[in-house]
């Protein structure tokens, strides 16, 4: 078997020092781009497949990151997955709710901001999911395994995380920041929903309204929830002359609440906490006939891309979901550099973003 080729041997072929071709594997746009792209020819020709387990002992690092999210509920055929069988290939009619396939995209776009500057800033990215009992085991063994921890707040036990701390920085995404040793990451969800429920009971002169909140235990609804009775204060429009009525932040749950909405008086506008919500209210009014928005205002709150594809397209708050995870791994990895940083806020900006579901007016 021929000799495996080493650092040496791509610093020898490329024509630059050790320290440049670690540079080039660890934070590649650090680099310029003619060095680099010599370097990683040369890494293509010798077949170098870098150490990760040597380049941690000598670093004391994994040079992973952690993204630990909530897990999903689905829950999972107990069943064997099939091979191709010869050439056969089914034809099948489709009769999936491909509209459901919308759940979840607001932790794909932060997991892509994660994945960018993780890839940056030359580090790995660890992600994991686990609902119930499971979490803590997981989470405990996750942070054996990386450099630093990104979670969702409310997800795992403070009491864990701050043991978690004590070994790695542990960055907290959503939500405010509360008065604990953890740096936190989130958007501005309460000026957003302030200002886009403004625009509907100032802007159109809509008083007759209903408002979707999420699940009690989301950081960033209770503070989008704030911010529409900010507005309520705002107009002078009493709470108690307003429904508000919870949901689960699925499309699922947006078309159970919408039936319960128009089981009773139709409102003017239905105000949404998310945007997969607002979809799910947008699918029973065109099943019903009622148009939007002729006969009501609809708003979400994320600015996910299935909102711009809806019928018709979804007015919402746009937040920066790719630059929540960015910031996650910014702010691991400033801690890394500086453990002894104060712990950090970054509150990311949104913008109200009309469409046709509340146009302007």
């Amino acid at each position: 078997m021929a000799k495996a080729p080493t650092v040496y041997d791509v610093a020898e072929r490329s024509g630059v020092s050790i320290a440049t071709v670690s540079r080039v594997l660890r934070s590649p746009a650090a680099v310029r781009e003619h060095t680099r792209e010599r370097v990683l020819a040369a890494v293509t020709e010798l077949g170098y497949v870098p150490s990760a387990a040597a380049r941690g002992l000598a670093a004391r690092r994994t040079n992973v990151i952690g993204l630990f999210f909530p897990g999903h509920d689905e829950t999972v055929p107990d069943q064997p997955v099939d091979s191709a069988r010869g050439d056969t290939v089914p034809i099948v009619d489709d009769d999936s709710d491909t509209a459901s396939d919308t759940e979840n995209l607001y932790f794909d776009e932060v997991l892509r901001g994660a994945e960018i500057e993780a890839w940056r800033r030359g580090f790995a990215l660890m992600v994991a999911a686990g609902r119930g009992s499971s979490r803590e085991a997981l989470v405990t063994d996750i942070a054996g395994r990386v450099d630093g921890l990104a979670v969702l707040a409310r997800t795992v036990p403070d009491e864990l995380l701050a043991y978690v701390a004590r070994r790695i920085p542990v960055v907290i995404l959503a939500g405010a920041q509360r008065a604990d040793d953890f740096d936190h990451v989130s958007a501005s969800n309460g000026p957003g929903m302030r200002t886009l429920a403004n625009y509907v009971l100032q802007d159109h002169g809509v008083h007759d309204v209903v408002y979707i909140a999420g699940p009690t235990d989301s950081p960033d609804d209770a503070e989008r929830l704030t911010g529409f009775r900010n507005a309520l204060a705002d107009s002078g429009v009493a709470e108690r002359n307003v429904r508000i009525l919870r949901s689960d932040f699925t499309r699922d749950g947006g078309r159970a609440t919408a039936a319960r909405i128009l089981a009773a008086e139709r409102p003017r506008a239905i105000l949404c906490s998310n945007d997969e919500t607002a979809l799910g209210v947008l699918d029973v009014l065109e099943q019903r006939g009622i148009r939007v928005p002729e006969d009501v205002l609809v708003t979400g709150f994320d600015g996910i891309t299935a909102g711009r594809h809806s019928r018709p397209k979804l007015t919402t708050v746009h937040q920066p979901m790719v630059e929540l995870g960015r910031a996650a791994v910014h702010a691991i990895t400033a801690r890394l550099d500086d453990p002894n940083l104060e712990p950090q806020a970054f509150t990311l900006p949104v913008e109200v973003v009309l469409r046709e579901s509340c146009p302007r007016v």
